[in-house]
């Protein structure tokens, strides 16, 4: 029986639907394609979390949260597929589809200006509800009297907006709740540490390989049939499969915001599985532990460990160390941390999505949870932790005590080694 649950607890933590493959659950909810646009509250888990072992109770919540959804970040994103179009109506070269979006995005348009890369209400949502579901599933943590909680955030507008809105529903939750915010430069080499010259080197190698994908899943011919009615003018003045992933970028960041312009129906299901699958490699190549790129891009995320784990070494009493910061850290943290499938090392990239789906990993407002158990007053035993990915339990390396449940000593330890033999290679 215990193996059978543990097998079970597995295919969970894995987050790969047995029954259905990444075609059928992105058919089944398009939203899926976003990737790293997937918006947090459309696929939150109904999957109840494990009680923790007898005598045992949670005492530090070690998180690290990217901040919600977002505007696009750069003006071209909105800009350039919006001047195509302009220019084809201007000679007279679009369909009544073509200009149909073109309407769409000049009706879009004006709420992008000085609004590039900021939270939206959606994603200022996305937080409140984390924040009260923090304080719901671990009130032994955020409810107890006077506790400190320590938050801090990258220097980018939107994480700091979400690390407001998350411990607004803390404090709500408990007025007594000493909550100390940061903001600071001098915190960005852990909670946004840039790449080594190492990193970027095995980079380059990823995007050659992403490319090569890009190629191949990229068809754009019915859409261009679609938008434009001349197609020896699009040949001559349009970058097909650019444009074509311009219009997807929009369409998928569409879930970011409270509107009902939608661009997903210009894309048929197979186009969509295609264009979200060579996100899904070029995501994998630069921040997983992908062969192609000598398995060392999680280690991005080196600087951000070792503050986990020296923050831990100096818990003492019940508190709750809080990190904001995007989805380029979350990410790599989890296939460092091995959570799940997350590590997970992949050959044949045409068979990645059968184990490793990124919007799994790192929808807006996507974040680690490792909440670590102490034994009741009175009682005896190791400290144990269990880690959370998007609020799912998740497995670690090693054996578990009990469930999700890991002696923090070993995963210290391996965590630990795994670090020195990085920075010893």
């Amino acid at each position: 029986m215990k193996s059978k649950a543990l097998i079970a607890l597995c295919l969970l933590c894995c987050g790969i639907a047995t029954a259905q493959t990444a075609q059928e659950e992105l058919k089944a909810n398009r939203y899926l394609s976003g990737s790293n646009y997937l918006d947090y509250d459309r696929q939150l888990s109904t999957t109840p979390l494990t009680p923790a072992p007898k005598g045992y109770e949670p005492f530090y919540m070690s998180h690290y949260g990217r901040h919600g959804s977002r505007w696009l970040i750069g003006e071209g994103d909105y800009t350039t597929p919006l001047n195509i179009l302009r220019d084809a109506h201007q000679a007279g070269k679009l369909t009544a589809e073509g200009e149909a979006v073109l309407k769409k995005l000049e009706d879009f348009f004006p709420t992008t200006v000085k609004r590039l890369g900021e939270l939206t209400t959606v994603g200022e949502r996305q937080h409140h509800g984390i924040g009260s579901r923090l304080a719901r599933n671990f009130p032994e943590i955020f409810k107890a009297k006077n506790v400190p909680i320590d938050a801090r955030s990258t220097v980018v507008i939107r994480c700091i907006l979400s690390m407001e809105a998350e411990c607004e529903e803390l404090a709500a939750a408990n007025p007594t709740a000493r909550i100390h915010n940061d903001v600071s430069e001098s915190l960005q080499y852990y909670l946004n540490q840039g790449w080594s010259d190492r990193l970027r080197h095995a980079s380059r190698d990823g995007r050659k390989v992403c490319g090569e994908y890009e190629r191949k899943y990229s068809h754009p011919e019915r859409l261009m049939k679609l938008l434009f009615n001349d197609q020896q003018y699009v040949y001559d003045n349009i970058r097909a499969s650019s444009l074509m992933r311009q219009l997807f970028e929009i369409a998928a960041n569409m879930q970011s915001h409270d509107t009902d312009i939608e661009l997903y129906s210009l894309f048929t299901d197979e186009e969509t599985y295609d264009q979200w699958r060579m996100r899904n490699i070029g995501w994998y190549l630069d921040y997983a532990a992908a062969p192609q790129t000598g398995a060392i891009m999680p280690f991005s995320q080196l600087n951000l460990l070792k503050n986990i784990i020296e923050t831990a070494d100096t818990v003492r009493q019940t508190q709750a160390t809080l990190r904001f910061g995007h989805e380029v850290c979350v990410m790599p943290l989890a296939c460092l941390l091995e959570l799940g499938q997350c590590g997970a090392q992949v050959e044949n990239l045409d068979t990645l999505d059968r184990v490793w789906r990124n919007y799994r990993i790192f929808p807006m407002a996507c974040n680690i949870q490792l909440v670590f158990y102490r034994p009741k007053k009175g009682k005896k035993g190791d400290i144990l932790v269990k880690a959370l990915l998007n609020e799912r339990e998740m497995t670690m390396p090693g054996k578990p005590v009990s469930g999700p449940y890991y002696r923090w000593d070993d995963l210290r330890q391996y965590y630990i080694e795994k670090i020195k033999r990085f920075s010893n290679s």
